[in-house]
């Protein structure tokens, strides 16, 4: 059984890897949206700006009522094409019993941790959709009155190159350290099978192996991360790389 804080799990880290990908494209951007056009941009500092390929409306978190209205229920009614990844994630949800998925409305209470910012929930909502839809780039900001709307969003340079040892190695060591998990551990497995890597579990230790890259993870008993050794090519990662629980 899979459960709406396994696929906040599963997408931490890829999610992140996107986001880099995302900042090192468009910086701090300006966005705007038009969903009647099916249209979101992003715009730079420099004026440019990138008009997305794609564009899929979530939902909203407003703080008036504390809860988070799927796309799909909204009653201002979209475009199919922009509700695509909602109703994806709305047939999981119904599929695997996860609530969250599959309710219109849902209290901020109802959420793993209740949290009260509507930030913190947009971004919750948002990566276990990118978990079930495969959709990783995503995108959320303020609506007016407090309220944020999630988006997901495609274009083809926000898309990963291959697996990069530096990139792949930044990913673990920041997300295993600023980011939160149920579970750590299964948040690397999740994400080294996504990237194509080979991941191996011996005891207390995960081992991942990519191009010119290899990683050996120590977990505690409670999958938590306890520290991590990296080798790219040749070198050894500077202990700075080695964080312990």
């Amino acid at each position: 059984m899979i459960t709406f804080a396994d696929l906040q799990d599963d997408a931490a880290l890829l999610s992140l890897e996107h986001q880099l990908r995302l900042f090192d494209q468009v910086g701090l951007a300006a966005w705007s949206t038009n969903l009647d056009e099916a249209r979101f941009e992003l715009t730079r500092d420099d004026g440019t700006t990138v008009a997305c390929t794609d564009v899929q409306l979530l939902g909203s978190a407003a703080p008036g009522p504390r809860s988070w209205l799927w796309s799909w229920a909204n009653p201002t009614g979209y475009r199919d094409e922009v509700l695509l990844a909602a109703n994806e994630a709305r047939k999981f949800g119904e599929q695997h019993g996860i609530a969250e998925l599959a309710t219109a409305e849902v209290p901020f209470d109802a959420l793993p941790g209740a949290p009260t910012d509507p930030a913190v929930v947009a971004s919750h909502m948002m990566e276990v959709t990118k978990a079930v839809t495969g959709r990783f780039t995503g995108y959320q900001g303020p609506v007016g009155g407090g309220t944020r709307a999630a988006f997901l969003i495609d274009h083809p340079d926000f898309r990963l190159p291959g697996p990069e040892a530096p990139r792949i190695s930044r990913v673990l060591q920041q997300g295993l350290t600023e980011l939160s998990f149920h579970d750590q551990r299964r948040g690397v497995d999740s994400y080294a099978r996504r990237r194509g890597l080979a991941v191996t579990h011996d005891g207390p230790r995960t081992h991942i192996a990519g191009p010119g890259l290899t990683v050996d993870i120590r977990f505690t008993e409670q999958n938590l991360f306890g520290g991590m050794s990296v080798h790219m090519g040749d070198k050894r990662v500077p202990p700075q790389y080695i964080s312990g629980n």
